[in-house]
C-alpha cells in the first residue's frame, strides 16, 4: 500500500528557510500527482502546492507562490518542499499527499481541494515565530 512520510518540520525564525521531505513507497506513482497540504490551529487543511510526478509540472497557491518551491526525485522516491522567506502565518502541521486519478487519458488537472488526494503522510510541524 502506498505510505508517505514526512521529515523536516522544525521551528524557524521569520524570514527563515526549512525544507520538507515526502519520503514516497509501496507503488510507482507514474500519472500521479503529489501535493503538499498545511492546516493551522482550528483551520482547514488548505492547498500548498503540487507536482506532476511523471512531468514535474508545478502548481502553487497564491499565498506561497515565489516563495515556496515543490519538486520530486523519482530515484529516490521523494517529494520535496523548499519554503523560503517564511512567514508566522505559515506555521502549520504540513501534509503530503498524492492523488492517484491527477490524469484521466491524456487530460491531466491538479486538484487543490484535500478530498481529490486519496493518500496521506502523518503531517510534521512547521512553526515561524515573528
Amino acid at each position: 500500500q502506498v505510505q508517505l512520510v514526512e521529515s523536516g518540520g522544525g521551528l524557524v525564525q521569520a524570514g527563515g528557510s526549512l525544507r520538507l521531505s515526502c519520503a514516497a513507497s509501496g507503488r510507482t506513482f507514474s500519472r500521479y500527482a503529489m501535493g503538499w497540504f498545511r492546516q493551522g490551529p482550528g483551520k482547514d487543511r488548505d492547498f500548498v502546492a503540487s507536482i506532476s510526478w511523471d512531468s514535474g509540472s508545478t502548481t502553487y497557491a497564491a499565498s506561497v507562490k515565489g516563495r515556496f518551491t515543490i519538486s520530486r526525485d523519482k530515484a529516490l522516491n521523494t517529494v520535496y518542499l523548499q519554503m523560503n522567506s517564511l512567514k508566522p502565518e505559515d506555521t502549520a502541521v504540513y501534509y503530503c499527499a498524492a492523488d492517484p486519478d491527477y490524469c484521466s487519458g491524456n487530460l491531466c488537472s491538479f486538484g487543490r481541494v484535500a478530498r481529490e488526494y486519496d493518500y496521506w503522510g502523518q503531517g510534521t510541524q512547521v512553526t515561524v515565530s515573528s
